[in-house]
C-alpha cells in the first residue's frame, strides 16, 4: 500500500481551566469554567506518494499540533484524518529521549518503539552511532548531550526504521551544517522512493530544499497550498 495522507475538515480542540492550563477533554466535561480553543479548524488536503510538503506560517499557526495530529498523538475532534505507511517523526529537541539512560540504551528503546523487533534494534545500534556521529558520546547519559546531539540521536534511530512518512518539526533547525545535509540526503531518498516527507520550521531556505510544496497556515486553517515559492511569497505578502 503506498504511502498517503488525507485529511477532510480536520479539527483539533484543546480544553484549558482557569489559569490556562491545558486539561484533557475527559476533564473538561467534569470541571467548571473550562475554556476551548481548536488549534486546528476544517482543514481539508491530501498528500500523495513522492510528495514533500513544508508547513509555514507564523508561530501558534498549528504547523505543530499539525505534525502532532499526523503523528497519532493528537486525535480528530472534529473531521478525519488518515495517514498510510510507516510513520517516523521528529517532533522536539529530546525526540522522545530518557536523559537517565545512555544514548546507546535510547536508540533500543526507541527503535523497538519505532517498529523494529529487538534482534533488529540490537543490529542497527552500530549504524546509529556511526549516523549520529556521536563517537564515544554514545554511551553516555542523554542528559549530557547538547541540543545539536540529542537531535542527531533522534534523526538516526528514525532512519533505522525505515519510514515510508518523514515528520520533521524545527529540530532540523538546531542541527549542525554537516548533519543538516544528512537530513536533506535521508528525506529526498524516501521521497524518491515513493515516500512523504512533512516538514514545519522557520528556516525557509531549509524546507524550500527538503520540501516542493507548502502549505501556509494561519489560526488553525489553511491560508494557502501550492508549489513553495509561489506559498511562502503569499505569506510574506500578507505579513506586510
Amino acid at each position: 500500500m503506498s504511502p498517503a495522507v488525507d485529511a477532510r475538515e480536520l479539527g483539533i480542540r484543546f480544553y484549558f481551566d482557569r489559569q490556562r492550563r491545558p486539561v484533557t477533554s475527559a476533564l473538561a466535561g467534569l470541571r467548571r469554567r473550562v475554556s476551548e480553543s481548536w488549534g486546528l479548524r476544517d482543514l481539508s488536503f491530501s498528500i500523495g506518494p513522492g510528495e514533500s510538503v513544508a508547513l509555514i506560517g507564523p508561530s501558534g499557526a498549528g504547523k505543530t499540533t499539525l505534525l502532532r495530529s499526523l503523528a497519532g498523538i493528537f486525535v480528530p475532534d472534529a473531521g478525519r484524518l488518515e495517514v498510510r505507511g510507516r510513520v517516523a517523526s521528529l517532533l522536539s529537541i529530546d525526540a522522545g529521549l530518557l536523559p537517565r539512560l545512555t544514548g546507546r540504551e535510547n536508540c533500543l528503546l526507541l527503535a523497538v518503539l519505532g517498529g523494529l523487533s529487538r534482534a533488529e534494534a540490537r543490529a542497527a545500534v552500530a549504524r546509529v552511532k556511526e549516523r549520529s556521529g556521536l563517537a564515544e558520546a554514545f554511551d553516555r547519559p542523554v542528559s549530557s548531550f547538547s541540543q545539536g546531539m540529542s537531535a542527531r540521536l533522534g534523526f538516526a534511530v528514525a532512519e533505522q526504521t525505515r519510514p515510508q512518512v518523514l515528520l520533521l518539526d524545527e529540530v532540523h533547525e538546531a542541527l549542525d551544517h554537516e548533519f543538516r545535509a544528512i537530513v536533506e540526503e535521508t528525506a529526498q531518498k524516501i521521497v524518491g522512493s515513493g515516500g512523504i516527507v512533512v516538514a514545519a520550521g522557520h528556516d525557509h531556505p531549509l524546507l524550500e530544499r527538503l520540501c516542493g510544496r507548502a502549505l501556509l497556515l494561519r489560526g488553525g486553517r489553511v491560508a494557502a497550498d501550492g508549489a513553495f515559492a509561489d506559498v511562502r511569497a503569499t505569506y510574506f505578502e500578507e505579513a506586510e
